[in-house]
């Protein structure tokens, strides 16, 4: 499953909310041998109807109830039968209670060891809010396409028909459903009938390998098919009539990875086919069911989107890889859900690299090892696995994908590329059709490989946090001895209560010599254990550079330092794309004139685009003219992502001469959707700055103007125009502009973007205007749809009113979702502090631009003059 999370909070908070407890797996009655799911669909009336046979294999006869899952459902009926032969011993109708959440089945003998028990359940359900989701046209979205699809991670699949829904409990299934002619229904496995009488159409569709509760999917509408195939199973992908085209452009990549992934995981493709069915309003980004993945249909590229936008590649491998990790073999509980979502993140990486080679792998890693940096400073911190929390899906979270990805990269680390494929192997073979937990990743390490890596689990799966690592080098001379003196900084008094521990990890530095082509290294593997230690190493001669952690190895902060003149030299000569990008970060921090050259001469000469970013990135740190006369002069640059940070750090910038770069940036557009877009957000910020404020109607002017020409694909531009209208925070005339796109009607992605943006343009409007927007966001956080909730909490999240508590709560209290749930609770106390805030405050605030602005002046004149002064002494 690909999450959705949006957080962009500054506050560490105990992942255990109140009401958190230990969750285990309930015991078993018996092993449920097989799921059939007899249904009809009236989707005028967004009704499931039918009836659920179970057949259970009982482990022990001591059993005097079954109980079963099963939420919001109308049960009609339970009838029993023992045996195989319904004809010697047909169906009984027996008592049943049912209290709403759970359906318990009482019995009047023991059960018998050698006999299944048949269940045949009769149910319905009348508009529902989980599980299954009905999807039609209105009054708002006339064009909207009806469709019925399901999703049931984590444990959703109880709100759609009576089951044991937990993932250990695996079975094969079925399902059988009436729809309307016309339309097309897509399960699990394989399609043995299809047949049309009186109007209506019946898909029978049976799974013959063993899954559980939460991989069972429907997906109902009137999809346009496209064919494919991988060793002659069929790959078939399913859109919507007319975006044929689309589904190809991003989904059309899927044999390659089939047959990709089956090398990889040493297992081919364990089922049938494999189905890819793109649907409207989904939930998360997609999901894995068995065979058949489900994805949002905002993954569909046009023409121009495909040109940088490559996050539909990735999902596509992302829930492929669960296939095998998660699907063929399955977790016991859900603690252990990181061993397939982190798999299926770390697949990205080994696709990136497969695809697009090493370097775009080794950036790809360092996203991800961020991404959980992000939340583990954040947010909060917590180990990878545990059992402690109130629902399933809070667990789904950076610690749970991309921590987990780095724990499979150190895994590959410690063992190497050849023992850590042979690992793999064992474990994917040996588990083949089992539940899993942690524990069996570390056996199959020590069966394929006689390693023991219980101590890399120990430091990073089952307690919470990384290293921070502070690195000092020095060169001695006399000794010609390199002394690297490495400081554990994390642990700090206050600050993630969880754990203060230090971390002992065996880590290769690198020594750097030469340059270009004839780049030469000498790495040692140190042990670093301890709060500081200082490292000597004998060497020939000084070295240029010094590559700490070489690789990128480990998950980890770095701060480097180093001299100025090896940091050049790490940027320019370094192999390692990450040790570049480190030493760019390191470099802007000098913050003077030569390590603007540093980065400008990178920017101009270095071929990796991520590199050249970071430099961009670490120019916008110094506050200096000559840092803004780099960034405006490579705004050409070929690669979009580059061009972006430009953007971006001229944003954060906000002088006359970035103003005027991005203004004709925006007159003469770009063919990046993403360039445009930030462009927009970019002037509305820079105008937003004091002496720049005159050019605040013209810009609102054309920001306007853009939402009146510029609508397209996922409302990319137009949402980076309300962005920009969003940067202009006293701005009453803006403000109103956005108010007019968060009204129902208006295309989903660009309201979406207009109702997260009531946040941040709240903080410094007029008493009565923070009013109606709060008023706004009540009445949006009404409304059922779950992105539209989650946009509604990101803006309650950036007020600083009191009265947005209330409508947090609200959402906390009532939400059928868990992670609107929590969201919501985590935002009621950011709020909570935020609302403290004085009107002063926010004046001191502005002055202190003022004053950051004089002081830029001053310190670019005063850096000339040196340098001046200096070129005069060295002639």
């Amino acid at each position: 499953m690909s999450y959705f999370y949006a957080d962009d909070t500054t506050e560490s908070r105990s992942f255990q909310l109140p009401g958190s407890r230990p969750h285990y797996n309930p015991d078993r009655p018996g092993r449920v041998a097989h799921i059939f799911l007899d249904l009809q669909l009236d989707l005028p009336q967004q009704i499931l109807a039918g009836t659920c046979y179970i057949t259970l294999q009982p482990v022990r006869s001591q059993v005097d109830k079954l109980i079963l899952d099963a939420v919001d459902l109308q049960i009609k009926a339970v009838k029993m039968a023992v045996g195989t032969s319904l004809d010697e011993n047909p169906y009984r109708t027996c008592e049943f209670r049912y209290d709403g959440e759970r359906l318990e089945i009482p019995l009047q003998a023991e059960l018998p060891l050698d006999q299944p028990l048949q269940l045949a359940i009769d149910y319905q359900v009348e508009k529902p809010q989980r599980g299954i989701y009905f999807i039609a046209p209105s009054k708002d979205y006339p064009d909207k396409p009806t469709q019925v699809w399901t999703q049931g991670e984590d444990e959703d699949s109880r709100y759609w028909f009576p089951c044991f829904d937990y993932p250990g409990q695996l079975a094969t299934s079925e399902i059988r459903v009436t729809v309307p002619q016309g339309f097309r229904a897509i399960s699990n496995g394989h399609l043995i009938e299809h047949s049309t009488a009186k109007n209506q159409e019946i898909y029978h569709w049976r799974q013959e390998q063993v899954h559980p509760t939460y991989l069972m999917t429907l997906a109902v509408g009137r999809f346009a098919e496209i064919t494919d195939s991988w060793n002659g199973k069929a790959v078939n992908y399913y859109v919507e009539p007319g975006r044929e085209a689309d589904g190809q452009r991003s989904m059309g990549k899927t044999p390659q990875m089939i047959e990709f992934f089956s090398k990889q995981f040493g297992y081919p493709y364990p089922f049938v086919a494999y189905n890819q069915v793109c649907v409207d309003d989904f939930i998360f980004g997609g999901m894995e069911n068995t065979g058949t993945t489900l994805l949002t249909s905002r993954c569909l590229l046009d023409e121009r989107a495909s040109l940088d936008n490559f996050d539909p590649e990735f999902l596509v491998a992302h829930e492929l890889a669960h296939q095998w990790f998660g699907d063929l073999i399955v977790i016991e509980h859900w603690s252990h859900a990181w061993i397939k979502e982190g798999m299926a993140t770390y697949s990205e990486v080994l696709w990136a690299n497969a695809e697009y080679g090493a370097e775009e792998a080794a950036y790809y890693m360092l996203e991800e090892m961020e991404s959980y940096l992000s939340e583990d400073s954040d947010r909060y911190r917590r180990p990878i696995v545990t059992n402690i929390y109130r629902e399933a899906i809070e667990l789904y979270d950076c610690h749970l994908y991309e921590k987990g990805a780095c724990v499979y990269h150190m895994i590959r680390y410690q063992l190497g590329d050849e023992l850590f494929n042979k690992f793999v192997h064992t474990f994917v073979n040996d588990n083949a059709h089992q539940t899993v937990e942690t524990i069996d990743l570390l056996r199959a390490i020590d069966k394929a490989t006689g390693r023991n890596l219980a101590f890399l689990f120990d430091q990073y799966v089952y307690r919470g946090g990384h290293p921070d690592y502070k690195i000092a080098y020095e060169w001695d001379e006399d000794s010609n001895m390199a002394k690297l003196t490495v400081t554990q900084t994390q642990a700090k008094e206050g600050i993630h209560t969880l754990t203060n521990d230090l971390f002992d990890l065996k880590l290769p530095i690198g020594f750097g010599y030469g340059a270009d082509d004839k780049v030469e290294l000498k790495i040692f593997k140190v042990r670093v254990f301890e709060k500081e230690q200082v490292l000597y190493f004998p060497l020939e001669k000084k070295p240029d550079f010094v590559s700490f952690d070489h690789g990128n190895n480990h998950l980890k902060t770095v701060e480097l330092e180093y001299p100025l003149t090896e940091l050049i030299a790490q940027l320019k000569n370094n192999p390692d794309p990450v040790g570049k990008i480190y030493a760019a970060r390191a470099i802007g921090k000098k913050g003077n004139l030569t390590a603007i050259q540093a980065l400008a001469t990178c920017i101009e000469t270095e071929e990796f685009w991520a590199v050249r970013q970071a430099a961009v990135q670490a120019l916008a740190t110094i506050q200096l003219d000559q840092a803004i006369e780099v960034l405006i002069t490579n705004l050409d640059d070929e690669d979009s992502d580059v061009r972006r940070a430009i953007i971006d750090s001229l944003a954060d910038l906000k002088t006359a001469a970035c103003y005027e770069a991005l203004d004709d940036l925006l007159t003469d557009g770009d063919e990046s959707y993403y360039v445009e877009a930030d462009t927009c957000r970019a002037l509305g910020a820079i105008v937003s700055a004091p002496g720049l404020q005159d050019r605040k109607p013209a810009v609102i002017a054309k920001l306007q103007q853009v939402l009146a020409t510029k609508a397209g694909w996922n409302e990319v531009i137009r949402s980076g125009a309300i962005g920009g209208l969003a940067k202009m925070t006293n701005s009453a005339e803006a403000l109103q502009v956005v108010m007019e796109y968060t009204t129902a009607g208006i295309p989903q992605p660009l309201r979406l973007a207009a109702i997260r943006a009531l946040g941040s343009i709240s903080i410094n409007q007029r008493r009565a205007d923070r009013a109606q927007i709060l008023d706004r966001l009540r009445e949006l956080a009404r409304e059922s749809f779950f992105l539209t909730q989650v946009a509604t909490v990101t803006a309650l999240r950036q007020m600083t009113d009191i009265g947005a508590i209330s409508v947090l709560q609200g959402l906390a209290q009532g939400s059928p979702d868990g992670r609107v749930k929590r969201m919501a609770e985590e935002a009621v106390a950011i709020v909570q502090k935020k609302a403290g805030s004085d009107p002063a405050l926010q004046q001191l605030r502005q002055e202190m631009e003022e004053l950051k602005k004089s002081n830029r002046d001053l310190r670019g004149r005063l850096e000339a003059i040196e340098a001046n002064a200096k070129n005069k002494e060295d002639t």
